[in-house]
C-alpha cells in the first residue's frame, strides 16, 4: 500500500501514524515528551528532545512499513501551536528551552502593553487577545533575555517550522518555512493578508528576518534528509497545519459552521468560518485553519481554548495517585451518582476562552467528609464539559451557529464526558470513528497535495462517527454550571 505519514508533535509527546487511501490508521509509535517546571507559571520543552522523538517515531513506523512491502509516498506534520523555540540556523545551537504555549511568565508584559492602549490593534489585525498564550509576548521574552546575542543566523519559531528545518537537513540546507495556520497564532502575521506584520513586529520588537517565511499549508515544503531519517530519504513534507486546525480538517469540517471540540492537554473548540476574515469576537479568537494553495482560497476559523483538559486527568494520575492509568479515570468517575457538591477549576495555566484570565489559579471547592476520590474525578470531568460549555454558550452568545459538535482527543473516549458535554451544551455530539483526528487532518492534507486524495470532498466521505450523544434533561447540569462559574470566579 501507499501510506502517508503525519508526524504530531504534540506538548506530552510525539506520535508518528501511518494512514492507508481510506485514511484508516495503519500503524503508529509513540514517544512520551519531559515536560519542566523551573517555576510556578513557566512550562517549558527541549526542542533537542522534540526532534529526537519525531526522529524516533518516523523511523520506528517506516522501517515497520518497509518490511510489509508498504511505500511511504508523503509526509505530513502537526504540531502544539504557539510553544517558541529559539535556535541558531547556521549551527543548530539551541540557547534556551522551547516556551510551551501554557507558559504564564510574559503575562506582565501583555498587562504593560493592554495598559498602553494596544489590544485594539493587536485584535483588528491578528485576530488574537493580548495573552502570554501566544507566541509573540515568548519571542520578546527570549530577545530580552539574550539568548539569541551571538548566534549567525538567529531564528525564532513555532515548532513545526523547527522539526520542518531539522528533518530537511538542519544546518546542512534545513528548510526553514511555516504556514499561516502555526503563523497566526505568533499574534505577529496580518489575518488579511497571511504574511507577518510590520506593526506587529515592531509592536512586540521581532525581527522579521528571524521568523520564518509563509507558505500555503499544502506545499512541497522540503524533502527529508537521508542523514537523519534514512528511511524516509526523499520522502517529501508536502502539508503542515497547527494540531487545533489539522483535528478540524481531520473531522472534515470544510463547511461554514461545522464545529469540532478537541480533549488533549488542553479543550480546543473550533468552528469552520469561511473563506472571509470573520471580523472577532467577545471572548473567542479568529484564526486561520488552513490555505490550500492551488486548492482554493485560505480557510479561516474562530477558536474558543482551555489550556487544560488532560493535562488535569495526568495532575489526578501523577501527582494525587488517584488513577494508575488515565483511562481509569472513567470507572473511577462512574462509580458514583454525584460529585457531592465538590468543584474543580482546572485553571493550572490561568484561565482561556472567554475568561482570558492569566492571574487566574485552579481551586478545588465544596469539599466535605462525604468527597472522596470518585466524587474529585467526577468533578474532574464535570469540569472539562463546563470548560466546553462555556466556549460553546460564546460562539451562541456571539450570533454564531451551533447545532453539532464533532469530539476527538483522548478524553473523548469516555462516554460520561460526552454525555454531560451533549446536555450542558445542547448539542448533539459525534465521537470521531478515529480519535486521532489531529494526526489524521496532517496526513490527508499532505496526500491532497499529491494526489492521494482528490477532493475535500472525497475526504468528507471518509469521515465517520462511531456514537452519538444526545442532550438530556439539563436541570442538574446547569446548577452544576452555575455553581461552577462561581467557584471560576473566586479562581
Amino acid at each position: 500500500m501507499d501510506l502517508v505519514l503525519a508526524l504530531d508533535a504534540g506538548t506530552t509527546g510525539v506520535r508518528t501514524v501511518a494512514f492507508d487511501h481510506e485514511a484508516r490508521v495503519v500503524d503508529s509509535s509513540y514517544r512520551e515528551l519531559r515536560q519542566h517546571f523551573p517555576h510556578p507559571g513557566e512550562v517549558e520543552h527541549d526542542a533537542a528532545e522534540i526532534a529526537d522523538l519525531a526522529v524516533a517515531t518516523l523511523r520506528d513506523v517506516a522501517t515497520k512499513a518497509r518490511h510489509a512491502g508498504h511505500h511511504v509516498v508523503a509526509v505530513g506534520i502537526t504540531n502544539q501551536r504557539e510553544t517558541t523555540v529559539a535556535f541558531d540556523r547556521e549551527s543548530g545551537h539551541l540557547p534556551h528551552r522551547a516556551l510551551v504555549w501554557q507558559d504564564r511568565r510574559t503575562a506582565p508584559v501583555c498587562q504593560e502593553l493592554e495598559a498602553g492602549g494596544h489590544a485594539p490593534l493587536v485584535r483588528a489585525t491578528t485576530g488574537l487577545v493580548l495573552d502570554p498564550y501566544f507566541s509573540a509576548t515568548k519571542m520578546t521574552w527570549l530577545l530580552d533575555q539574550g539568548v539569541l546575542d551571538g548566534a549567525v543566523a538567529p531564528a525564532l519559531c513555532t515548532v513545526d517550522s523547527w522539526l520542518l528545518w531539522w528533518l530537511s537537513g538542519g544546518s546542512d540546507g534545513g528548510v526553514f518555512a511555516t504556514e499561516p495556520s502555526n503563523a497566526s497564532r505568533t499574534m505577529l502575521m496580518d489575518l488579511e493578508t497571511l504574511d507577518w506584520s510590520p506593526a506587529m513586529t515592531t509592536l512586540f520588537g521581532v525581527p522579521e528576518e528571524m521568523l520564518a517565511p509563509i507558505r500555503p499549508s499544502t506545499s512541497s515544503f522540503a524533502t527529508i534528509s537521508a542523514e537523519v531519517v534514512p528511511e524516509l530519504a526523499g520522502v517529501t513534507i508536502t502539508g503542515i497545519l497547527g494540531d487545533q486546525q489539522a483535528a478540524l480538517f481531520g473531522q472534515a469540517c470544510f463547511s461554514p459552521g461545522v464545529i469540532k471540540a478537541t480533549y488533549g492537554t488542553g479543550a480546543f473548540v473550533l468552528a469552520n468560518a469561511g473563506d472571509v476574515a470573520p471580523g472577532v469576537f467577545d471572548g473567542l479568537v479568529t484564526t486561520v485553519a488552513w490555505d490550500l494553495g492551488a486548492f482554493g482560497p485560505a480557510t479561516y476559523a474562530v477558536e474558543g481554548s482551555a489550556f487544560v483538559a488532560g493535562a488535569a486527568v495526568q495532575w489526578l494520575r501523577d501527582e494525587l495517585g488517584f488513577i494508575a492509568t488515565s483511562d481509569e479515570l472513567e470507572a473511577l468517575a462512574t462509580s458514583v451518582p454525584d460529585s457531592a457538591g465538590a468543584l474543580i477549576v482546572p485553571a493550572f495555566t490561568g484561565l482561556g476562552s472567554p475568561f482570558w484570565r492569566a492571574d487566574a489559579h485552579g481551586s478545588v471547592t465544596g469539599l466535605s467528609r462525604g468527597v472522596g476520590r470518585g466524587q474529585l474525578a467526577r468533578a474532574l470531568v464535570e469540569a472539562l464539559a463546563y470548560q466546553v460549555r462555556a466556549m460553546t454558550d460564546a460562539f451562541r452568545d456571539n450570533g454564531l451557529d451551533v447545532h453539532q459538535l464533532r469530539a476527538d482527543g483522548g478524553a473523548a473516549a469516555m462516554d460520561l464526558l460526552l454525555q454531560l458535554q451533549a446536555t450542558n451544551s445542547r448539542l448533539e455530539v459525534l465521537r470521531s470513528t478515529s480519535l486521532e483526528a489531529t494526526a489524521r487532518g496532517a496526513a490527508t492534507l499532505a496526500g491532497l497535495e499529491i494526489g492521494v486524495w482528490g477532493s475535500l470532498e472525497e475526504l468528507a466521505a471518509l469521515w465517520s462517527s462511531d456514537r452519538h450523544f444526545s442532550p438530556g434533561d439539563p436541570l442538574l447540569v446547569d446548577a452544576g454550571y452555575e455553581a461552577w462559574l462561581r467557584a471560576v470566579q473566586r479562581a
